[in-house]
């Protein structure tokens, strides 16, 4: 897909001048790719985020922070504009440790919009998307 839409948004962009400070820049989200109601975004290895340093896992906290992103950014480019959300809900489940040293990636893609509520889903995987990390769904109300 190209990375200007025909909306101006451009997620690409976005992550890779907004989305270098604050929470994500912290944490060194990268753009990946998107599509018309998705996006995909990386999360490097970084033992700064392990949650245990003698298994070397990835501490949770990142990986939700990471979905999202991912899903907040599938919102704005399915509704083809930027509007200003909360996270109403968003629910995490994970199926198993991301492997230490590989980068996460996480797939958000938003299915549905109403007037005030955006309806989301998505996916962590580190390499193979066949073998989650972790599966995500969730709302967003519109401010």
């Amino acid at each position: 897909m190209s990375d200007l839409p025909e909306t101006g948004f451009n997620p690409r962009q976005f992550i890779e001048t907004l989305g270098r400070h604050g929470h994500n820049g912290l944490l060194g989200i990268t753009y990946r790719a998107h599509g018309p109601d998705w996006c995909e975004l990386g999360l490097p290895y970084d033992a700064r985020l392990v949650g245990d340093p003698e298994t070397g896992i990835l501490a949770s906290g990142p990986i939700v922070t990471l979905m999202d992103m991912a899903t907040s950014i599938s919102i704005w480019i399915r509704s083809r504009t930027v509007r200003m959300q909360a996270t109403l809900d968003l629910r995490v489940d994970y199926l198993r440790p991301a492997t230490p040293g590989k980068p996460v990636i996480g797939r958000g893609e938003c299915y549905r919009i109403t007037r005030n509520i955006a309806f989301i889903r998505g996916q962590a995987h580190d390499g193979d998307p066949e073998d989650p990390v972790a599966h995500a769904a969730g709302t967003y109300m519109f401010l």
